[in-house]
């Protein structure tokens, strides 16, 4: 994941000053963002802490490394008679809207 050139206290300023009523194109240019970028921070960080965003970006680069043990583990030879049941899961969550199953029930498939 590429590192941002802002701190989550900088977003969050930048936020703010929107909220304050100075327009977009303005805070954009003051800053050196896109408008792209200003409306995604707005979309994901609006009305946030900044020790709330911290601990947001601490969750998402802990899951992208957890996806990618599993995703090794999944393809590692040692744990073959498993495969089958780990890509279908992996299937599953990324190309099925995210959902999740609770349980399994013997011989079901696992695609829905």
């Amino acid at each position: 994941m590429k590192k941002s050139r802002f701190t989550e206290s900088q977003i969050v300023a930048v936020l703010k000053e929107g909220e304050a009523g100075v327009p977009v194109a303005e805070l954009c240019r003051k800053h050196g963002i896109s408008n792209a970028a200003y409306y995604l921070w707005k979309s994901k960080c609006s009305g946030v802490q900044v020790s709330e965003l911290q601990r947001l970006r601490e969750l998402e680069a802990e899951n992208a490394k957890l996806t990618r043990i599993f995703a090794d583990l999944a393809l590692d030879p040692a744990t073959e008679p498993n495969r089958c049941w780990a890509l279908d899961f992996m299937h599953d969550a990324r190309y099925c809207g995210r959902r999740f199953r609770t349980h399994f029930e013997p011989g079901a498939p696992l695609r829905s």
